[in-house]
């Protein structure tokens, strides 16, 4: 099956500057995605590019029935072009996944396949079994996530990998603020969701460099924003209702 106006899969990917890679991530997931045989859509976050990003896109929209672009008209970092494509998504389900090349979307299958068993859980989150980053980078990273376990008690050991699969009604509620993407398994345990971690595929980033931040000042960022996110579980409000 192809493109739909009622896509069970809905891919999301904030881009930002990728004018050397959007090209093949378009081409690359819209043929793993059909393998799947269910209807899907991709959405593609354009974070106010300047490098001619925004214009490939629209080329692409021409040769992809399944391609939607929604382009921020202000820079909201990776968060709020998170938000602004599940907010777009018209699936059941929702994956999140990086524009960059370094996420594999031969994996999307395994967390659909995740969400998708007994379990039911409310959001298959990828972990990168092999990561093909820097020393310094995964250095970073791992500093992070212990501080994040210890902060927020969040015991998913890889939420820096974007590639995430979501049931739909828990994405959609995600209250987001900027540098929430970090925290995606957090606030949907927060809503009473379940996580699963699935092993994904890792590799080298092809061609330019990052876009949404590095260095020791993404670090402290990301410090700053988990005791942010603790005060949201000892504050947050978590209830269901009934209309008599």
């Amino acid at each position: 099956m192809t493109a739909s106006a009622n896509p069970q899969i809905s891919l999301v990917a904030p881009v930002y500057n990728e004018k050397e890679c959007i090209a093949e991530f378009v081409e690359e997931a819209d043929r793993e995605l059909l393998k799947l045989s269910r209807p899907y859509e991709i959405i593609c976050c354009d974070d106010c590019s300047t490098d001619g990003t925004r214009e490939i896109l629209l080329d692409l929209k021409r040769k992809f029935p399944a391609l939607r672009v929604i382009r921020l008209l202000r820079n909201q970092g990776q968060s709020g072009a998170f938000e602004a494509g599940i907010k777009a998504a018209r699936g059941a389900y929702i994956v999140l996944i990086d524009a960059d090349l370094q996420n594999d979307p031969a994996d999307i299958g395994k967390l659909i396949q995740a969400l998708e068993s007994p379990a039911k859980p409310s959001c298959a989150a990828g972990r990168r079994a092999k990561r093909k980053d820097t020393f310094f980078r995964r250095m970073q990273s791992r500093i992070a996530n212990r501080v994040r376990i210890w902060i927020t008690g969040d015991p998913i050991r890889d939420t820096g990998c974007s590639l995430k699969a979501f049931r739909a009604e828990y994405a959609q509620r995600i209250k987001m603020f900027r540098g929430m993407h970090r925290f995606f398994t957090t606030l949907a345990i927060m809503q009473g969701g379940t996580i699963v971690e699935v092993d994904v595929n890792h590799r080298p980033r092809p061609r330019g460099v990052p876009k949404y931040g590095g260095g020791l000042g993404r670090t402290f960022v990301a410090l700053k924003d988990a005791f942010a996110v603790r005060w949201m579980q000892s504050r947050g409000l978590q209830y269901d209702t009934e209309e008599l």
